[in-house]
């Protein structure tokens, strides 16, 4: 939330200034091109803060969720974003599919829809039923 107030008193200091320097009663020949500098100086340094501040940090969180939903193998343990945790029985590269508990009910899903990858392959002992699966 701070971030986001930060961002948000950035842009309007930006834009307050922006006006102070483009709006006046006085022009002057020699001064117009300073006048039409400074606010695309101030435009382009908004659209460089914005970029810093909003669209690199999501892009370095996709990237990391892909990289962890790539990394998952049979017998790690999982949350997908419904809050289901199970354990992964099978993997393919599109789906996951893996046991909720010990009434083995098995799910498959998408590889989108996993939030966290808690086992990091920590639980590795293989069942009967995922040697099955996997054969």
């Amino acid at each position: 939330m701070k971030r986001k107030n930060l961002i948000l008193s950035a842009l309007i200091l930006c834009f307050v200034s922006l006006l102070a320097g483009c709006g006046g009663a006085e022009y002057d020949a020699g001064t117009a091109f300073g006048n039409t500098l400074l606010p695309m100086i101030w435009i382009i340094g908004l659209f460089a803060v914005m970029y810093i501040f909003m669209i690199m940090p999501e892009n370095k969180r996709k990237k990391k969720a892909q990289e962890m939903r790539n990394s998952i193998e049979v017998g790690d343990k999982i949350t997908t974003i419904g809050g289901i945790i199970g354990k992964v029985v099978h993997v393919t590269n599109d789906t996951i599919t893996f046991e909720t508990g010990e009434d083995r009910v098995r799910m498959e899903v998408t590889k989108w829809a996993i939030s966290a990858n808690e086992g990091k392959g920590a639980n590795k002992e293989t069942t009967s039923s995922e040697e099955k699966l996997e054969g």
